[in-house]
């Protein structure tokens, strides 16, 4: 019996209802349109704000994705590095960091060059720059060997477990990821919304590296999807909101793997949580706009560095209660020094203590 769609005669002729797909994808292309004409509208630092803002998420949560949690502080300034942008409050990042956005950036900023096995395995040599996966050596910027044995993924206790995907055997895999590259480049006339949709499942089925292989076929799906927007300027993150809907990602994607080469049903899902993305983009842009917003308000309000950092921190989302000890400790100053920043900043009418209250005093934007 033939479990998996790759073990299929007729593998990998895909196939798909495109009248199931029609209202869909005219929606998600009617909402494409909409953003980036709204993102028109702005001036070019506020775009470069909104830029950063979703390439920062996108990274975030594709790595959160596979349990890996990157501190998003690093990431942000590692993006505003590589784009040469200026922001205040960078800081070092380290080498994970700066390889998953290296991965990232490629693929969206140079969307419309060739994607060849050299290239995936630049970004597999990002993902995994000491050649290892947590304690595990692996093959690294080369097409898994299975030494292991097969690439399965499986869960359950020892001696119970269920296989929920068995990968291509390794020896296959050059091959099938030749015929899927071949596929990809050609501009064979399908819709590129469809066409991410359809190199999302089929890469991730032949799952060619021996880890790293969903942060890969994410950030393939952010070159496809930026195609379709004909822009590389990315203001939506797919990953953000696959990691919303990771249980239902899984679940169609363990379908669809074991059933047979007609794929509406996955198309559908990529289709309506892309149409979701696109939505929730408006949190991002509304955060931009409002930061925007609150400086040109304080334009001619004197605020030192210090004060310049932590508010931004706060316009940009700031998790938690603002305290003057979490002050001192962010802008690296006593705890004197941050009860005078926040002190000046209430006098300014900018800070104000939370009505609240509690053991320790916070406070929030006036």
């Amino acid at each position: 019996m033939k479990a998996f769609i790759h073990q299929l005669d007729n593998w990998p002729n895909f196939s798909w209802r495109i009248d199931e797909l029609v209202n869909l994808l005219s929606e998600v292309r009617n909402l494409q349109g909409r953003l980036f004409g709204r993102m028109e509208s702005l001036g070019f630092e506020l775009r470069n704000e909104a830029l950063l803002d979703t390439l920062t998420l996108d990274v975030v949560k594709s790595s959160e994705i596979e349990g890996e949690y990157l501190n998003p502080d690093q990431v942000r300034s590692s993006i505003a590095r590589r784009l040469g942008m200026e922001i205040a409050g960078s800081i070092e990042s380290d080498r994970n960091v700066d390889g998953v956005v290296e991965m990232l950036i490629d693929a969206t900023q140079n969307c419309f060059n060739p994607l060849t096995a050299e290239r995936l395995f630049d970004w597999h040599a990002d993902l995994f720059l000491t050649g290892r996966s947590g304690m595990y050596k692996i093959t690294v910027a080369d097409w898994r060997k299975d030494s292991s044995g097969p690439m399965q993924v499986v869960s359950g206790a020892m001696g119970k477990e269920k296989v929920h995907f068995q990968a291509p055997d390794s020896s296959l895999v050059e091959t099938e990821m030749n015929r899927f590259l071949e596929w990809l480049n050609k501009n064979e006339g399908t819709d590129l919304v469809i066409k991410a949709a359809v190199a999302h499942l089929w890469f991730v089925t032949i799952h060619p590296f021996d880890d790293g292989n969903g942060r890969i076929t994410r950030a393939l799906t952010d070159l496809l999807l930026a195609k379709s927007d004909n822009s590389t300027q990315r203001f939506y993150s797919m990953s953000a909101q696959i990691r919303l809907e990771r249980k239902q990602y899984y679940e169609i994607l363990e379908k669809t793997q074991k059933g047979n080469l007609d794929i509406t049903d996955w198309i559908k899902w990529f289709l309506s949580c892309l149409s979701n993305a696109l939505k929730s983009t408006n949190t991002i842009l509304n955060r931009v706009l409002l930061k925007a917003d609150f400086w040109n308000k304080y334009a001619t309000t004197i605020v030192n560095e210090r004060q310049k950092k932590l508010l931004n921190k706060i316009l940009d989302g700031f998790e938690g209660k603002l305290t003057s000890s979490k002050w001192a400790k962010i802008a690296k100053c006593s705890k004197d020094t941050a009860i005078r920043d926040i002190n000046d900043l209430i006098s300014k009418n900018i800070l104000q203590k939370e009505e609240a209250g509690g053991r320790s005093t916070n406070y929030e934007l006036k």
